[in-house]
């Protein structure tokens, strides 16, 4: 499903050279739900922000489903993630002047699809994460396990191969941040989906099939 060989990814911030990826390789099975951990500046992000073909590698190599990304244009990039990737945030990332229904149903009207044939599918995306009773409310109108939720639904519309989540209960109590983690957990068997979450949180992490630890851009063995 992802394979990424000899990955290196250098950030040059006012003549600073910073590398955040080093010569990093790495495997990850299709239907797995890996969990990446380490300290901060380990380089947890920027290696989520690569495999999501948000960040373009210095040197090396990165495949997903036989897709080079290292040798897509921006444009093949864009439509990449548009298709196969679905992106979960810890700020959660929903516009707050749309409806819950509207943020799940705009991946799709991105992707040129008409409104009357997403509808059905954003409908029993929020049924099934028992937001059915919440769809026409806005962001300032839902919890935070409610947004987180919605934005989970609007990573899943398009029918993602690949889910990639950045730290997604950082900004949940704890109780909360355990439903959000089963559902993701239930999601990803039920979906047969990839995911790779980026989290500090140990109990978090072992949700995961796998853990990865992170330390200075490479594997920590």
């Amino acid at each position: 499903m992802i394979e990424l060989k000899n990955v290196t990814k250098i950030y040059d911030p006012g003549g600073k050279e910073v590398r955040a990826i080093q010569n990093l390789s790495l495997q990850i099975q299709s239907g797995q739900f890996v969990s990446i951990m380490g300290p901060s500046g380990s380089g947890k992000s920027t290696l989520l922000h690569l495999i999501g073909a948000l960040d373009r590698l210095t040197s090396g190599e990165i495949f997903i489903q036989n897709q080079e990304l290292h040798k897509l244009n921006d444009n093949e990039l864009s439509l990449f993630r548009r298709r196969h990737v679905g992106f979960i945030f810890q700020s959660f990332n929903l516009l707050p002047t749309l409806t819950a229904l509207e943020n799940v149903t705009l991946p799709l009207l991105l992707d040129g699809k008409s409104l009357s044939s997403i509808i059905p599918k954003a409908e029993a995306l929020l049924e099934k994460v028992r937001l059915n009773t919440r769809k026409n409310h806005r962001p300032d109108e839902l919890s935070g396990g409610e947004m987180q939720r919605v934005a989970i639904c609007r990573a899943l519309v398009h029918d993602p191969t690949l889910i990639l989540a950045d730290e997604p209960t950082g900004n949940l109590d704890s109780k909360t941040g355990g439903e959000i983690l089963q559902l993701l957990q239930t999601l990803q068997k039920d979906q047969r989906c990839t995911v790779v979450m980026v989290t500090h949180d140990e109990r978090a992490a072992r949700y995961g099939d796998r853990i990865i630890q992170l330390r200075d851009g490479q594997l920590e063995v």
